[in-house]
């Protein structure tokens, strides 16, 4: 009779096995159908992840019900590894998001942000060029400030000023208070008079494809949506780590099951 763990085992990376399947379908998808640098920059990712997924899940599987001992112990030292990294990570991501926020201001519903306030490690992240055209290709083709227009225009600058934006909206698509311009819509604003040293208002430009997406509020509003989402993930990370800990010790009762059968077989 075949022992509970083997079958649990290779159940559940049968399911990852299967799931791994639609991951390489929408990598190449992408790889094919991507136009901008921002849908190329993903397939690449998200084929690695399902071919990882596809030969550790099937390395489990017939490890597991084939009773395979040396594929199994490969399984459980990539598991291992995956633990010792997601861990890390886990770490790592709430070290870099313990710094920043967006500075509250008078009589605003939004929140201005600063490149300075995040952590270096981000902050080298944004400054270099290649990875901030990336990002900045993504803005644009994600069409974010032009749904900001969309979405506010008919709003008032007084009304405009009331409104909750998001870190990018207020950082990528509107120039800064501090540069005092004068409001024309939520995506143009023509020069006014300002005392301001902020280098960002010299670099505003009312052509949608440019706006403030070359400023450093720009880049600290992306920070600060990163900030946001790493947070999240470094939560799940913890969920899905006490699952890969339970997963593995199951297998660690495979792997002693499978050494007990070619030691002691069953007709014995």
């Amino acid at each position: 009779m075949v022992r509970f763990s083997n079958n649990l085992v290779g159940i559940l990376n049968f399911i990852v096995f299967l799931l791994s399947i639609p991951i390489i379908a929408g990598g190449i998808w992408l790889s094919r159908q991507g136009t901008s640098d921002c849908e190329k920059f993903l397939d690449t990712p998200v084929i690695v992840i399902g071919v990882f997924l596809l030969l550790v899940s099937l390395a489990g599987f017939i490890g597991a019900c084939c009773r395979v001992t040396w594929l199994l112990w490969i399984y459980l030292f990539v598991m291992f590894i995956l633990i010792v990294l997601l861990f890390v990570f886990t770490i790592f991501a709430f070290a870099v998001t313990n710094k920043g926020a967006g500075q509250v201001l008078s009589n605003r519903g939004y929140r201005e942000y600063r490149l300075g306030d995040y952590s270096n490690w981000l902050q080298n992240r944004v400054n270099n060029n290649k990875n901030w055209n990336k990002i900045r290709s993504c803005l644009v083709d994600g069409k974010v400030c032009t749904e900001f227009n969309v979405k506010f225009a008919r709003d008032t600058v007084d009304q405009l000023y009331r409104e909750h934006l998001s870190s990018i909206q207020s950082g990528c698509c509107k120039p800064a208070d501090e540069c005092n311009f004068v409001f024309v819509r939520p995506t143009e604003w023509t020069v006014g008079s300002s005392n301001s040293t902020n280098p960002d208002c010299g670099l505003w430009n009312n052509d949608p494809k440019t706006l403030c997406f070359n400023c450093s509020s720009c880049k600290a509003g992306v920070l600060d949506n990163l900030k946001r989402n790493w947070k999240k993930v470094a939560i799940i990370n913890i969920v899905v780590l006490v699952f890969l800990i339970i997963v593995y010790s199951i297998g660690c009762c495979a792997f002693r099951n499978n050494k007990e059968e070619n030691h002691y077989p069953r007709w014995k």
